[in-house]
């Protein structure tokens, strides 16, 4: 990575330095605004260290300036974890399903089989429908969907109903990155059948959300083969 001009580093240690003497809770989600829309990644330790705070505008911001720097934060997210800060945990999980690095994978994973929280359990659903394999080879591809379809499809028996909703987003995500073949796409319908059949799914918001996918995966798949 190429060394930070020396201005540059001034102008976003002047950011850093205006989110840590915020006064209020205003004054502190505008300082982390600030200091995101640079999506500088001098920026990363001060944006990790805002989703520990009692903040959810400030977080909301941190996050997105985490995604918006993208690869260069994963590393230091994954580092800085908080087992036992769940709002902590739940923005961090919400970052990384942000950037699609597939580094943050198995934290998704864990995230979706067994937190307590259903935000982060919804942010991994989510997550894992919007990764970002760059360069992978069909087969790679391939190979990344039979790891991850058999977890949302697991998912879709989850208790919330905003987890449920968040499958049905991330099995239409993974269309875009598997990008399968006609043979396998009816495995993507398939799984979202369930989340979209009223005597099944008791939350119309869910299965109006299943259905939009599947009507959005039926189209696409007849304009392949157009």
């Amino acid at each position: 990575m190429p060394s930070t001009p020396p201005d540059s580093r001034q102008q976003v240690q002047a950011l850093v330095d205006a989110v840590q003497a915020a006064q209020t809770a205003d004054d502190l989600t505008d300082a982390v605004e600030d200091l995101s829309a640079c999506a500088h990644p001098m920026a990363i330790p001060c944006l990790i260290q805002v989703l520990g705070f009692n903040n959810p505008g400030a977080a909301v911001a941190a996050v997105d300036g985490l995604v918006a720097i993208g690869a260069a934060a994963v590393p230091a997210i994954l580092a800085n974890l908080d087992e036992y800060n769940y709002g902590a945990r739940a923005w961090s999980v919400r970052a990384l399903a942000g950037i699609g690095d597939l580094r943050g994978l198995p934290l998704l994973e864990r995230a979706l089989a067994q937190d307590i929280g259903p935000s982060v359990r919804r942010a991994a659903a989510r997550g894992m429908g919007a990764l970002q394999p760059h360069g992978f080879t069909a087969q790679q591809r391939q190979e990344l969907a039979e790891r991850i379809l058999p977890q949302l499809k697991a998912a879709c028996g989850d208790e919330e109903w905003i987890v449920r909703y968040a499958v049905a987003v991330g099995l239409e995500g993974m269309d875009h990155w598997w990008q399968p073949p006609a043979a396998q796409r009816h495995r993507l319908l398939d799984a979202l059948q369930p989340l979209a059949d009223p005597q099944r799914e008791a939350a119309p918001v869910v299965w109006l959300r299943a259905r939009l996918a599947l009507n959005r995966l039926v189209t696409a798949a007849s304009a392949a083969r157009a």
